[in-house]
Formats: C-alpha cells, structure tokens, sequence
C-alpha cells in the first residue's frame, strides 16, 4: 500500500494531468487570461480536497479514471477561491503558494476573469464525464455548487468571515464560518468519491461525519500553522489573521489548548469511519496527515 506521501504524489500526477487537459494552454487566447489560469492552478500545493476524493473513491473501489474529472473540478473550484480571496478587496494578500498571488502579477480584473472560468470549467468537467452515468452527474453537479455557493457553503463562508473582521465571536460562530469556508469543499470531495462508489445510504452517512470532522481539523490546523510558522514555511503570509483580526481557534483557545483540540476531532474523524465494512487505512492516515501540519 501507498505511504501518504506517495499517495499525495500520485494524486498530484493525476489530477495535474487531467487539469492539464481540461485548461485551455497558455497560448491560446486570450493567453493573458489562460496564463494567469495556469499560474494559479499549478503554482504547486498537496491537492488535498482531490486527494480526499480520491482517497474515499479508492476506498469503495473505484478506478482512478472515473475520479479524475471529478476531482479536477474540486482543485478547480478550490483554486478560484483563493484566487478571489487573495483579491485587495478581500483578503489583500501578495503571496500564494510561494509565488505571487494572481492578482499581482495579472492585476485584478484578469484575476477576477481567471476565478470565473475555473468555476465553470469546474462543472463542465463533471457534466462531460463520460465515465459517469448522467444521474451521478447531475449529483456531483448539485453537491458540488451547494458545497460552493449558498446558503451554507464555501462563498457563504467567505461572507460571514469578512463580517467578523475585528469582532468577538462565540465558538459556535467561528465553527460556522469555518464550516462553510473551509469544510463544505472538504464535505463535498469526500462525499462524491462515495458517490461515484455507489456507496450505501448508511456509509455516506458515515463519510460525512468523517469529512464534517476533517473539513474542522483542517481548519484548526490552518489557523495554528498562521501563528507558529514562518511565511517561508507556509508559502503564504504568515499573521495575517491576526493583523486582519479574523475569528480563530487559537485566538479564541489559545494555542496548546487549540493543539487538544485538533488531537480530538481527528479521533472523532476516525471513529466515524468504523461504519464504514471498506478498509479506511487511507482515510484514517489523510486524517493524521492533517493533524500533523501541527507539528
């Protein structure tokens, strides 16, 4: 069996050759718009939301080909929102992913331009997928623009977080920006690689408590990783949470307080995972990966 790391590997071979097909190259016009695309989409990173997709469809048995389109349209969907969020008029940040953010090295308007055609690519994608029959599709479509969207999913979560900015909140509204922000996508990977497995009413049950529960480790994580680590490391600017003064986990717990708690949801991320008659090593190991980004 795969390390995680090899397993990321082989994930980011994968999906960078399915993204490679499906983004128009970068001298094709408007090759401004195509270029910033591609700076963006493969300016590196672990792939984690396909990697969980994935790694879930791999754990009810599904070939990697009828996952690849599918987990190509979540990197894609994934990869507009930072750049939008790395826009002046939100997060106002410079540097993604070691590199210079879209937006300065494009300007804004063709950063914004580049977030709108990798959301749509991201459901033609899935809508083309001929390895899938047409009712999984329209699911895959339907779960992955309420993951995106509103009332509850990634850009709601973007709203309420920008609200937040230099107030107090309580613990349940920092879960609630978190959840949308940040663990909708994560849900929304995880839950069509069951999918596509054709997995049992029962077993996406189970799939969606794990994923609800990593979507939250990975969101505790991050916040941690922005107070204990060099912009060097991250590849993004560091404390920019606390300039903004954003809500999060350490700031609200404390750091070794916030540390417990991340140990926590990644056991009941994993005990989840015990409805499940499918070997979860996988699972369970993405789910260690990220509890050690602590670390």
């Amino acid at each position: 069996m795969l390390s995680v790391t090899e397993f990321f590997a082989d994930v980011s071979r994968e999906v960078d050759g399915t993204l490679d097909t499906i983004i128009p190259k970068a001298d094709v016009e408007p090759t401004r718009l195509h270029e910033a695309i591609r700076w963006s989409v493969f300016a590196g990173g672990k792939r984690i939301r396909p990697a969980i997709l994935m790694a879930t469809g791999r754990t009810f048995g599904v070939p990697s080909e009828q996952l690849a389109n599918t987990s190509a349209a979540v990197e894609m969907i994934h990869t507009y929102s930072l750049i939008h969020d790395d826009l002046p008029s939100m997060d106002d940040d410079e540097l993604r992913r070691g590199k210079a953010t879209c937006h300065k090295q494009f300007g804004e308007a063709t950063a914004i331009l580049a977030g709108d055609v990798l959301q749509t690519l991201a459901f033609k994608a899935i809508a083309d997928d001929e390895t899938l029959t047409a009712e999984i599709r329209l699911i895959l479509i339907s779960l992955l623009a309420e993951a995106a969207g509103t009332p509850a999913g990634m850009v709601s979560g973007q709203q309420l977080d920008l609200d937040a900015e230099g107030r107090e909140l309580s613990i349940g509204e920092i879960e609630t920006i978190h959840g949308q922000k940040t663990g909708a996508l994560i849900s929304a990977a995880a839950l069509s690689g069951a999918i596509i497995g054709n997995a049992a009413n029962n077993e996406l049950g189970a799939i969606e408590s794990y994923s609800t529960s990593l979507g939250l480790l990975f969101q505790i994580t991050d916040d941690l990783l922005d107070v204990t680590q060099a912009t060097e490391t991250l590849g993004k600017t560091a404390g920019k949470d606390a300039v903004a003064e954003k809500a999060t986990y350490p700031g609200h717990y404390g750091v070794e307080e916030t540390k417990a708690m991340a140990s926590t949801v990644r056991d009941e991320a994993c005990d989840a995972l015990s409805h499940v008659e499918k070997d979860t090593t996988l699972l369970i190991e993405l789910a260690d990966f990220v509890l050690s980004r602590t670390r």
